[in-house]
């Protein structure tokens, strides 16, 4: 069984390695439509979003998971094979978000810059697990993300150093956004009543969020959501509940809600009656087009179902 595993990676990679070969062959058609924008390749929708905004009329910028989708379980197809190969620089989150597509960037990297953007930031100032597992959802810390876009817009600047200004004059009005949609959420979220501050979710998505507004996070699921969810976890989770007689509990859009669901009746059974607080957006955003697909509106989204629930005024 083990051989076989390693004759199917062996033919995946050879075929990642044809493709690259097959794109470059196509690259000149692929600019005549392009023009002289930038093709920057994106995992998530958490830096796609942002960078075409630093990036303005100078990039096209494809992501590859969208509204969804768990980027903790996601396999890249032949699709986004093509994409990677055509692209000129490739943006992805790191710390193992993307568990799955190590070695496709790895592959990738021998020929174009591929750059983890949060993997500059200094590990004193991540989060880790009892593991000592980095969690990789460091787009719910605003000043950390900050960080990661800004590395991701020094890489625009290497392969465009013509449009250095343009690209920081982008991100400094758009990070005066981010600072704000900052000091919204902390005035929001101090309405809630402290011994109400309990956020629970589906999986452990909320560390840096918890860790920034002053909240305490419990994710059924460990960081990753390939994590197995024990009785033990729903039990200890359900005597959370009791012990702060907290409201509401929440799902995620890109999660399985039977964990909480799970949680929410344990909690009736021991007399304590909690709701569903509503869907939040953890590892993937909004639809595009809408204001929940932009990452300024997800923070927004998810800061308004906490406070509605939290505080009952959503009733």
């Amino acid at each position: 069984m083990l051989g076989r595993m390693r004759k199917l990676k062996f033919v995946f990679l050879m075929g990642l390695g044809l493709s690259l070969l097959l794109s470059a062959c196509s690259s000149t058609a692929e600019n005549s439509v392009d023009g002289n924008k930038i093709k920057v390749v994106t995992t998530i929708g958490q830096i796609a979003e942002p960078i075409s905004i630093i990036g303005g009329d100078r990039v096209h910028v494809v992501s590859l998971m969208g509204p969804g989708v768990d980027p903790h379980l996601y396999n890249a197809t032949q699709g986004d094979i093509k994409k990677l190969a055509n692209g000129d620089v490739i943006f992805y989150s790191g710390h193992h978000l993307e568990g799955k597509m190590g070695e496709i960037f790895e592959q990738i990297n021998k020929t174009k810059p591929v750059l983890g953007i949060t993997e500059g930031i200094p590990e004193e100032e991540l989060l880790k697990d009892v593991a000592g597992a980095i969690d990789p959802h460091i787009w719910f810390d605003i000043d950390l993300w900050k960080q990661g876009l800004q590395a991701a817009t020094e890489e625009l600047k290497k392969i465009s150093p013509e449009d250095a200004v343009y690209f920081e004059t982008n991100k400094t009005a758009y990070f005066e956004q981010l600072d704000a949609l900052k000091k919204e959420t902390e005035d929001k979220l101090s309405q809630i009543p402290v011994e109400q501050r309990v956020l629970v979710t589906a999986h452990d998505a909320f560390g840096y969020f918890g860790r920034m507004y002053d909240m305490k996070v419990v994710g059924l699921q460990g960081l990753s959501t390939e994590a197995e969810i024990g009785i033990s976890d729903i039990q200890s989770t359900i005597d959370l509940l009791i012990e702060y007689q907290i409201p509401a509990v929440f799902v995620e859009s890109s999660i399985n809600k039977s964990s909480i669901t799970a949680v929410i009746e344990g909690a009736s059974s021991a007399g304590l009656k909690v709701k569903l607080g509503g869907e939040l957006f953890s590892d993937a955003m909004g639809a595009d087009g809408t204001a929940e697909g932009t990452y300024i509106g997800m923070n927004r989204h998810n800061v308004e179902v906490i406070y509605q629930a939290l505080t009952g005024k959503g009733e």
